[in-house]
């Protein structure tokens, strides 16, 4: 987890962050549901023929920090999330909600975001056996 002066990172919106820029419109992305604290949007590269991207407005650099920080922002988006799996036509027959965490997780943009995927089956959790 990223931290700055030995605390984690967590500040309202960062000028630098893509996803602070998204959520304070200078950035365009096709939304699909916003809420006062959240904001969720079609992935650029999708994996799946759903793939939105769930996001507080709020900056925090991963889910831990965010669960730790704020856990009424945390129960926020996973309602948004749910709503726009609603919303796509995921319930009925399933769908994925990921939260990649730090370097390990494969997170690369340090704003904590929630993976929905969906629409086709997505086969096993891991590409590959960790031993």
């Amino acid at each position: 987890m990223p931290e700055a002066l030995g605390t984690p990172y967590h500040a309202p919106m960062g000028s630098d962050c893509l996803f602070c820029r998204i959520a304070a419109g200078e950035i365009p992305a096709t939304i699909v549901r916003e809420t006062d604290t959240t904001l969720a949007f079609r992935d650029l590269a999708p994996k799946a023929p759903v793939h939105v991207l769930v996001i507080p407005k709020e900056h925090y650099a991963d889910v831990a920090t965010l669960g730790q920080g704020d856990p009424k922002l945390a129960g926020d988006l996973l309602a948004t999330a749910a709503a726009v799996a609603e919303d796509e036509g995921l319930l009925g027959d399933g769908f994925r909600l990921m939260f990649n965490t730090g370097t390990y997780g494969g997170q690369e943009v340090f704003h904590v975001h929630a993976h929905l995927l969906g629409g086709a089956p997505l086969g096993p959790m891991l590409a590959r056996n960790v031993a």
